[in-house]
């Protein structure tokens, strides 16, 4: 495996893929995969759905928190960097004024705030999702094209600890799924 591909066990399968008819099916059976306790999941859709993540029992995201303190640090640096140049490496007294006056370095300091804000949310939005990933096991299933167009599904990993293909594929019929296909991995990836 390398940089760019996902980090999963070894195995020759990867797991089950559950094809489900609209929008409301897939939110439907969401709730109750999670309600049945599986741990190692996730649900595909041409578009965001609303309440999804709810559906399927995501906890809030750590981006935000990446984002407000490399923000913080950001602006903290760029007010430390104007105090030091303005105040103690270069001092000049111009008209009287206080060599130390907090007000002109607000600009900076806002927009290195906001600069290291924005990068880093990039970079831990890229991290947190294992971006860029130019293989997954999902992508080795025909049916599976359809999640840009018109197709919602599940996706059960096979390390799941509650996962048997036979009680997951049976399981995952009984709550809506028109089809439902084991997915194996690609021979070199496994």
């Amino acid at each position: 495996m390398g940089l760019l591909s996902p980090s999963l066990p070894r195995g020759e399968i990867f797991g089950l893929l559950a094809e489900f008819g609209t929008p409301a099916d897939l939110y439907k059976a969401c709730e109750k995969v999670r309600d049945a306790g599986f741990k190692r999941w996730d649900a595909h859709s041409p578009f965001p759905v609303h309440g999804l993540d709810a559906a399927m029992g995501l906890g809030r995201s750590r981006l935000p928190y990446v984002t407000l303190g490399f923000g913080l640090t950001g602006a903290i640096t760029g007010f430390v960097l104007q105090l030091w140049a303005n105040g103690i490496a270069y001092p000049i007294s111009i008209s009287g004024k206080p060599v130390f006056n907090w007000q002109p370095y607000m600009p900076i300091t806002f927009e290195l705030g906001v600069l290291f804000a924005a990068i880093s949310t990039v970079i831990g939005m890229l991290a947190f999702n294992e971006l860029p990933m130019h293989y997954h096991p999902l992508f080795e299933s025909k049916t599976f094209e359809r999640v840009t167009d018109d197709g919602f599904f599940i996706s059960i990993e096979s390390w799941d600890p509650k996962f048997n293909s036979i009680e997951t594929e049976r399981f995952l019929t009984q709550i809506g799924a028109k089809r439902v296909e084991l997915v194996k991995r690609a021979p070199e990836a496994a």
